[in-house]
C-alpha cells in the first residue's frame, strides 16, 4: 500500500475535504507511542519541529487552525526533570493539574495531557496570551508491537525508548461573541446586585430642624428647608394688581 506524506515544508497539507481532528486517546496510541519506539506511523501527517525554539504565531501551519507537532523536551536544569518551554519572546507556562489519557474500552492508562499557556516577557512578570498548548506524553510499562514489513511482531519495551519525545497541539482561544454576552450579563447582575443591597435615604422636608437636609440653598427658596416663601412687597404688589379697584370693567358708584 503506498503510503502519503501529507507534510510539505513542515505545514500540513489535507486533500480537499479532510480534515484531522484525531482524539486525545489516538494522538497518543496511534501517534505518539508509535513514534517513541519507531513504529511506521498511520499517515505521514504530523511534522517534527520544536516548538521552543520559536514564539506560537511563527510556527509553520494555518494560525487560525489546530496545528500538531513532535517535539521533543529539553531539560531546564542538567539535573532535573523541568522542561526549558523559554522561547525567544516568552515562555509557555503549565497551568492546571495534568490530564490522564486513558484507552475508552479497556479503561488502561496510555498518557498524559497538560495544557500550557504562553506568555509574551520574562517570567514571573508576563502577560498572558490567548494561545494554548496541549503537550502530550507516553505513559505506559507494557510492551509495543509494531506490524511492518520490516519489524514485523517486532516487542519493543516502553522503558528504553527512542526518544524523550512529546506530542503538541497549538491553537490561538478565540474570544466568542457567547462569553462576550456572558461577561455582559454578568455584569449587569453585579449591577442590579448592588442597586438591591443599597438602602434608601428618606428625607422628612417638614420637620422643623432641616438642617441635616444638605439641600442646596437658592435665592427662592427660605435657608435649606426647601420651601418657598414669598416676601411680603411681592405679596403687595400682587394683592394691589388684582384688587377690584384696578379692574378696569368694575367701577365704584359715588
Amino acid at each position: 500500500m503506498e503510503k502519503h506524506n501529507f507534510v510539505k515544508n513542515g505545514v500540513l497539507r489535507l486533500p480537499p475535504g479532510f480534515r484531522f481532528h484525531p482524539t486525545d486517546e489516538e494522538l497518543v496510541v496511534q501517534y505518539l507511542k508509535r513514534k517513541v519506539f519507531a513504529c511506521p506511523l498511520p499517515a505521514s501527517i504530523i511534522p517534527e519541529v520544536d516548538v521552543c525554539k520559536s514564539d506560537p504565531w511563527d510556527l509553520p501551519g494555518d494560525l487560525e487552525q489546530e496545528r500538531y507537532f513532535f517535539s521533543t523536551r529539553e531539560a531546564k536544569y542538567p539535573n532535573g526533570n523541568r522542561s526549558n518551554r523559554a522561547t525567544s519572546s516568552g515562555y509557555w507556562k503549565a497551568t492546571g493539574i495534568d490530564k490522564e489519557i486513558v484507552t475508552f474500552k479497556g479503561n488502561q492508562l496510555v498518557g498524559m495531557k497538560k495544557t500550557l499557556v504562553f506568555y509574551q516577557g520574562k517570567p514571573p512578570h508576563g502577560s498572558r496570551t490567548d494561545w494554548i498548548m496541549h503537550e502530550y506524553r507516553l505513559v505506559t510499562t507494557e510492551p509495543t508491537v509494531c506490524n511492518s514489513p520490516q519489524k514485523k511482531n517486532t516487542i519493543q519495551s516502553s522503558l528504553v525508548p527512542i526518544e524523550n519525545w512529546v506530542l503538541c497541539r497549538i491553537f490561538l482561544k478565540k474570544r466568542s461573541a457567547q462569553n462576550e454576552e456572558e461577561n455582559l450579563q454578568f455584569g449587569k447582575k453585579n449591577i442590579v446586585r448592588k442597586l438591591r443591597n443599597t438602602k434608601p435615604v428618606f428625607y422628612d422636608f417638614l420637620t422643623k430642624d432641616r438642617t441635616d437636609l444638605n439641600l442646596a440653598p437658592s435665592s427662592s427658596f427660605s435657608g435649606s428647608s426647601g420651601i418657598t416663601e414669598v416676601s411680603s412687597n411681592e405679596s403687595d404688589d400682587h394683592e394691589e394688581s388684582s384688587s377690584c379697584n384696578n379692574f378696569p370693567y368694575f367701577r365704584r358708584k359715588l
